[in-house]
């Protein structure tokens, strides 16, 4: 009984902290940039309409802890959604939970925020990102490329290999027609990995030349 107590003070807790969050985005609302949000598609069940750097700001006051994360990111609320990959300890965020949690996406912007404050720093990575430009969905190649291109930005520096197999992927999305945002996402990463040495400049820019770009 003791014991169910402590977990329903757990919970309630919890529930008070995401409370307190929406609240904290309540009062940071930019109503017109909310109603232009929607007439570019987004359809979550609440937009704000706060900016990335308020919400970066926002996310400074709060605790960086695992469960306010996952309950955030649960919540149909744009805001709470990027809050979550900004609040995830690095360290609690495995290749599986980074699958589950990409599989939910619908927009480029969370997988973006992901990338920028959360998996960039995993240990796995540079090898998550040639599993995610095998793949058929077009949000989850685009998640590739824009992990991949933050790691370059890092200095990381690809293998003949992992280069090889970058530029293949990079290569077949760039001539396809299938998916826009892929193929831009593409393009920016090769533009970028053309960037990292006068040998990465010449094998890119042979991709980029077949593709006539």
């Amino acid at each position: 009984m003791q014991e169910d107590s402590h977990l329903l003070s757990n919970s309630q807790q919890q529930a008070e902290a995401v409370r307190e969050v929406k609240h904290l985005l309540r009062a940071a609302m930019n109503g017109p940039l909310s109603q232009s949000m929607r007439q570019k598609g987004l359809a979550y069940r609440v937009i704000f309409g706060v900016e990335l750097p308020r919400l970066e700001a926002i996310a400074q006051e709060l605790p960086h802890d695992y469960a306010l994360a996952a309950a955030l990111w649960r919540e149909d609320i744009r805001e709470c959604r990027l809050l979550a990959p900004m609040l995830m300890p690095t360290g609690s965020m495995d290749a599986e939970l980074a699958d589950v949690w990409l599989e939910s996406m619908h927009y480029p912007e969370e997988v973006d925020v992901c990338v920028l404050h959360l998996w960039q720093y995993a240990p796995w990575a540079s090898s998550q990102v040639f599993r995610w430009l095998a793949a058929e969905a077009p949000l989850v190649r685009y998640a590739g490329y824009a992990l991949l291109r933050r790691l370059l930005v890092a200095g990381k520096r690809l293998t003949t290999r992992d280069a090889q197999e970058f530029l293949d992927h990079a290569a077949t999305d760039l001539r396809s027609t299938d998916s826009r945002l892929v193929q831009m996402a593409a393009y920016k990463t090769v533009v970028r990995y053309c960037e990292c040495g006068l040998p990465e400049e010449r094998m890119g820019q042979r991709v980029l030349d077949a593709a006539g770009l």
